[in-house]
């Protein structure tokens, strides 16, 4: 995520900052679904038990769910921006990792109207934003299962007192579904929490007039189908993505498509602004993408693109996976390929590799903003050392006493975790060296690719790769409430 500007700093809005599965097909493990109800002739000896209603991270308790891994959603919603009502039915592919009586998915609002699990029946209760499902049957561990789930309403925001709105928006021209640390759960049922990705099928209906709404989400774009008074739009991304990555946009937009190394390329930028320096800028991803990939290893995923969206309650860009989202306020100035080259690294670290708890929050957004630093000195804007030395020598107080590593909930999107996390990282290369610090970045996007990771996991690899103890330099740089000695230049 990049935080929009207001007088050279930083500002915070209200956000800071397939197929249908039934009965019968195989299920996740790739077993048949009768085998994968979990009622093996061994069940009655089993302890079946309820799956954990969060992910066990501290930062936000209530966040995910625990007893099951999912592999697949395909979530098909219709939509209609005038009445702002949404109707959906949500299938969901995973596997037990306990023997389950019941397990959670969160949702927020939305009115569930049925469930099934392997094509039976299920109860289902709500507690708050969690969505209790009780199958007919228990699901043992390490076999699949697939959930069905419809459901209505008309979608809301989340409201985070220490982070702001996120979620589904209405919008004059549709709605846009975006935000983090959540916001997933305001449109489907999910396991909403980095540490659970999957595979997505989007498919959106929305009304096929006005002719020219579009409906933009996650990946490879299938096609625009239309059926009676509606149009459906189809979405597949088939790299495992975090549910805060899932995004749709719905409104008018300036479509542009074409092919890059193979994969499509699909940009959207709002019509409520003329073609001007927003096109211009994340047209510019692709370079950025082909220059990021020769300092961080192959572009990790099968699409490219950015949508730009002008809407007074998105102050931010995000990297949504594939297509990252921007504010148009990013680029009242003229073109701005800072914003993109941050959030096309994401593409790698927090996109393929992705947290493993939000306390980690500044490998996501340290790496990415090292990276725009490499992006301004190839650009010949600024060098990465006097970039560090810039950030050193006019970082406020506030900064040096919120350790990036541990910035705590309030602080997950603070200056610190973006600049002082940038600053982590120029103080590792320094410390191991150009060729070490860049074959350590290498490493860690092709062996944590697709997976989750920890702060703990990085410093273990950057150890070994540069053969050198870096405790005290993650310490200090990470964790410490006070600003550290400077590294000497490159």
């Amino acid at each position: 995520m990049t935080l929009a500007r207001r007088g050279g700093r930083r500002w915070l809005g209200l956000v800071v900052c397939g197929a249908l599965l039934l009965a019968g097909c195989d299920s996740a493990d790739g077993e048949p679904a009768a085998r994968a109800s979990g009622q093996p002739t061994a069940a009655a000896t089993r302890s079946f038990a309820p799956g954990a209603s969060g992910a066990g991270d501290a930062y936000f308790p209530s966040y995910g769910n625990g007893g099951y891994d999912v592999a697949h959603y395909t979530v098909q919603v219709r939509y209609d921006p005038k009445t702002d009502q949404l109707t959906g039915t949500t299938v969901v592919r995973a596997t037990a990792t306990a023997d389950l009586s019941a397990f959670n998915l969160d949702l927020a609002g939305l009115t569930v109207r049925s469930v099934t699990v392997n094509g039976v029946k299920a109860g289902h209760t709500r507690t708050g934003d969690e969505l209790v499902i009780t199958p007919a049957a228990g699901l043992t561990a390490g076999n699949g299962f697939v959930a069905e789930i419809r459901y209505d309403g008309v979608p809301a925001a989340l409201r985070n007192e220490a982070l702001g709105e996120s979620g589904w928006l209405h919008t004059s021209d549709g709605a846009i579904a975006l935000g983090q640390p959540q916001s997933a759960s305001t449109w489907f049922p999910v396991n909403d929490h980095p540490s659970d990705k999957a595979t997505y099928d989007f498919e959106i209906s929305v009304p096929k007039e006005p002719e020219d709404l579009k409906v933009i989400s996650n990946g490879v774009f299938m096609g625009r189908t239309l059926r009676g008074d509606w149009a459906t739009w189809s979405w597949s991304e088939g790299t495992p993505m975090a549910s805060y990555l899932a995004m749709v946009v719905i409104g008018k937009f300036r479509v542009t498509t074409r092919k890059h190394k193979g994969r499509p390329v699909f940009n959207a930028v709002t019509t409520k602004v003329p073609g001007g320096p927003q096109d211009r800028s994340i047209a510019r991803a692709l370079d950025i993408a082909d220059y990021l990939e020769s300092l961080f290893g192959p572009y990790p995923f099968d699409a490219y693109g950015g949508v730009v969206v002008a809407d007074d309650r998105i102050r931010y860009a995000l990297e949504t996976q594939t297509r990252p989202v921007y504010s148009t306020g990013f680029f009242r100035q003229g073109e701005n390929t800072e914003v993109v080259a941050h959030e096309v690294a994401h593409q790698w670290f927090g996109n393929s590799v992705s947290l493993q708890k939000w306390q980690d929050i500044w490998l996501n957004e340290g790496l990415a903003t090292y990276a725009q630093w490499l992006w301004a000195e190839h650009t010949g804007q600024s060098t990465v050392q006097r970039t560090f030395e810039q950030q050193y020598a006019t970082a406020s107080a506030q900064v040096w006493r919120t350790p990036p590593g541990k910035p705590g909930v309030a602080n997950l999107f603070s200056e610190s975790v973006y600049q002082r996390g940038g600053m982590t990282v120029h103080a590792l290369r320094v410390a191991v060296g150009d060729t070490a610090f860049f074959t350590i970045l290498r490493t860690w996007a092709a062996e944590k690719k697709n997976g989750n990771a920890t702060t703990a996991e990085f410093v273990a690899l950057a150890e070994r790769i540069s053969q050198k103890k870096l405790g005290k330099l993650f310490d200090a740089w990470l964790y410490g409430t006070e600003r550290p000695a400077a590294p000497k230049p490159l």
